[in-house]
């Protein structure tokens, strides 16, 4: 119940994913298209991420591996992590996929998860302190919401220490060191 008001949690939630339903599941009106409000056992259904988690704890279904963490996205991220665009495949990647490794019971997936943010660290950073800001808005379509919030902190964070050495405050001596003590006598 942390992220209960968190708008980012909420819209993170609302990520399709495909799931597999075990039992046939009568008056769900999952597809408008459909004459029947039913789906048949062995179906395969995309729903938002807190529908399928729900219906996974009640043993409805099992979660499928979702398309942003298969084996073409993690050779493309063993070839050249940033380069690849994560926001297109996942707003929220590291996020899902820290909330759904327990489910799909791929383990892979945390190391996955750690490798990836390693290598895209770096170039993050390395943009974030280095690179014109003419350069950055292109290079901002490719990070998810997580890095795109390092990236900015690191920004300015940056801006800030430049400000600072270019003449911005110095210490400052405290004002209670400039007061003296009267004598008790």
């Amino acid at each position: 119940m942390a992220h209960y008001y968190d708008i980012d949690d909420i819209i993170m939630e609302g990520e399709l994913i495909s799931v597999s339903f075990h039992v046939a599941a009568n008056g769900v009106g999952l597809d408008p298209g459909s004459e029947t409000n039913c789906v048949e056992q062995g179906s395969k259904v995309e729903l938002p991420f807190w529908l399928a988690h729900e219906l996974h704890q009640r043993q409805a279904v099992s979660i499928n591996v979702p398309a942003c963490f298969n084996q073409k996205t993690r050779k493309e991220i063993q070839a050249d992590a940033a380069c690849v665009d994560l926001r297109n495949r996942c707003l929220y990647f590291y996020e899902l996929g820290c909330k759904i490794a327990p489910m799909v019971g791929d383990r892979t997936i945390g190391s996955f998860l750690l490798y990836t943010f390693t290598c895209r660290y770096k170039e993050v950073l390395s943009k974030a302190h280095s690179s014109a800001f003419v350069v950055a808005p292109k290079f901002l379509t490719l990070l998810t919401k997580e890095e795109t919030q390092l990236y900015e902190a690191a920004r300015s964070s940056m801006a800030a220490f430049r400000k600072w050495r270019l003449g911005g405050p110095r210490f400052e001596k405290a004002s209670i060191l400039g007061k003296k003590r009267k004598p008790n006598d």
